[in-house]
């Protein structure tokens, strides 16, 4: 099969640099679960899986039974834990897939979990999860109690532990909010206590509240994007500053490339791309990338982001197109067809990170990365 001219690369050493600082900040009896959905945040799914089992994972997180499927079919026998939702009619496929536990908060799907379970003669570890400020999945403590009562009453079934998750912590350094979570949490956890339910794992952090806070750390961390070496928020950052919880030596793991594969002189005076958007003011030398929105360069960077041939600035001309871009190279000399690009990444003294490409795209950095197309390849460097 042809090679595709644009590429991720995915540093393995980053990738078990991060998850080593997160084990430092954890310890080694908290369950260190990184989360791979999303293709792992851009970086690929069975690639990140695979390393991070190597790293001394202790789980994985995906979001639904098709990422669960990867992660088997790329020979990982991890622990898989499923943050997303399931419907009822997937649970006879569910059960069949070794090692998963799933994220619950609906009867319905407790009921087919349980007949699924019988059916193939096994015990199905879930999850409860408590709703506590977010209103996307979860349930309000008393009705996630009652919930996790009718599942310690099963035979086929076996309550694994509780679940949250923070609204804003990575938005703002005032988590006056994100506390008032913890508590709801804690509430509910109290109410299972007294049902007689000692037994279980707990489970509320993320990536930032993993860095700031260890009384969030519980039984089980889920770390999301400070694995692939990205900071949640500059918030974030700045509140780790503040408590002295900053020094986490975070690598970014992805560097995106692609090649030069047309340059040419433009006189003064003419247009570049789609809708005429900008006009050359001198002879001017373009070069053509063979990479677009298509492949998850977002359209809203047109005539606003650079990429860095040989090392040093081009800046994009006119419209990101659906397969192709044209950059400026004017002053950087004897670039060919060939050549290769840095989309996102370091070379040599400057970098484009995945942050300042959020800053031009307006969003943020998660975005950056888990809209690389996965046509895109990763090779694990």
């Amino acid at each position: 099969m042809a090679e595709r001219l644009t590429w991720c690369e995915i540093s393995g050493d980053a990738l078990r640099q991060n998850l080593a600082e997160f084990r430092r900040l954890v310890g080694p009896a908290c369950r260190l679960a990184p989360v791979v959905k999303a293709n792992a945040y851009g970086h690929g799914l069975e690639l990140a899986a695979r390393v991070f089992a190597q790293a001394g994972a202790d789980a994985l997180c995906v979001h639904d039974l098709w990422e669960a499927r990867r992660v088997r079919d790329a020979g990982v026998a991890l622990p898989v834990l499923i943050l997303g939702p399931l419907l009822p009619e997937q649970a006879p496929e569910a059960v069949q897939v070794r090692d998963l536990e799933f994220t619950v908060s609906h009867e319905a799907v407790v009921s087919a979990l349980e007949a699924a379970a019988r059916s193939h003669g096994c015990r199905v570890p879930v999850f409860v999860k408590v709703e506590t400020g977010t209103n996307r999945q979860g349930l309000r403590a008393p009705d996630a109690v009652a919930l996790a009562r009718r599942i310690l009453a099963s035979r086929a079934l076996a309550l694994r532990g509780l679940t949250m998750h923070f609204a804003d912590i990575e938005d703002t350094t005032d988590h006056t909010f994100a506390r008032t979570q913890i508590e709801r949490f804690h509430e509910a956890v109290a109410a299972l206590d007294r049902e007689g339910a000692a037994s279980r794992v707990l489970s509320c952090a993320n990536s930032a509240a993993t860095i700031l806070w260890p009384e969030a750390h519980l039984d089980m961390v889920r770390v999301g994007i400070g694995a692939y070496g990205m900071w949640p928020s500059t918030e974030t950052f700045v509140a780790a500053a503040l408590t002295h919880r900053h020094r986490l030596n975070l690598r970014p793991a992805l560097t995106w490339k692609t090649v030069v594969t047309e340059v040419k002189d433009v006189p003064a005076g003419e247009f570049i791309g789609y809708g005429r958007t900008y006009r050359t003011t001198h002879l001017s030398r373009i070069a053509v990338l063979p990479v677009g929105y298509y492949d998850g360069y977002d359209r809203g960077v047109s005539n606003v982001a650079f990429v860095l041939v040989r090392g040093r600035r081009a800046q994009v001309r006119g419209r990101v197109c659906m397969n192709l871009i044209m950059v400026d190279v004017t002053d950087i000399p004897d670039v060919r067809p060939g050549d290769k690009v840095i989309l996102l990444g370091h070379d040599t003294e400057d970098a484009i990170s995945a942050e300042r490409f959020a800053q031009w795209a307006n969003t943020i950095n998660y975005e950056v990365t888990t809209r690389i197309a996965e046509s895109v390849p990763r090779r694990l460097v």
